[in-house]
């Protein structure tokens, strides 16, 4: 049975994220998620469903087949946001470039899509915007 602690740290490191990085997303210590990867605390059903969230799983799918507590697996909620606002609306993007975009509509996504990238805490949520910029067809 594989540890909950080595599982987050698995998803985290095929996210390339940092503990910094991780931490930052769930509102945390850096230390809080060296504790729970190395098996010193047990996260709480509001991390584990945030966890889940950010690993694009549900939570009782990054529990299943680990030491996580069955009383405390039985509390999680069914199902959990599991995409970004940024990931929605580039999504969104991609199917308008499909059907293909009018000049003005590529004037709207542009402007709607800087909006977005100035709101955006994460470096790479902006870069990913602003490179969708660059390529929108002109």
């Amino acid at each position: 049975m594989e540890s909950l602690g080595r599982r987050i740290a698995r998803l985290r490191g095929d996210l390339g994220w940092t503990q910094q990085e991780l931490a930052d997303r769930l509102a945390v210590s850096r230390v809080a998620v060296s504790h729970l990867e190395a098996g010193m605390s047990v996260p709480g059903e509001r991390t584990v469903a945030l966890l889940a969230g950010l690993f694009k799983l549900e939570p009782h799918e990054l529990v299943a087949g680990t030491s996580y507590p069955t009383a405390k697996a039985e509390r999680l909620p069914v199902t959990v946001p599991r995409y970004t606002e940024v990931e929605l609306q580039l999504r969104l993007l991609e199917q308008d470039v499909a059907r293909g975009l009018t000049p003005a509509q590529c004037d709207e996504w542009a402007t709607r899509l800087a909006a977005l990238a100035d709101s955006r805490h994460d470096q790479r949520e902006r870069d990913l915007l602003k490179e969708a910029i660059a390529n929108l067809p002109r």
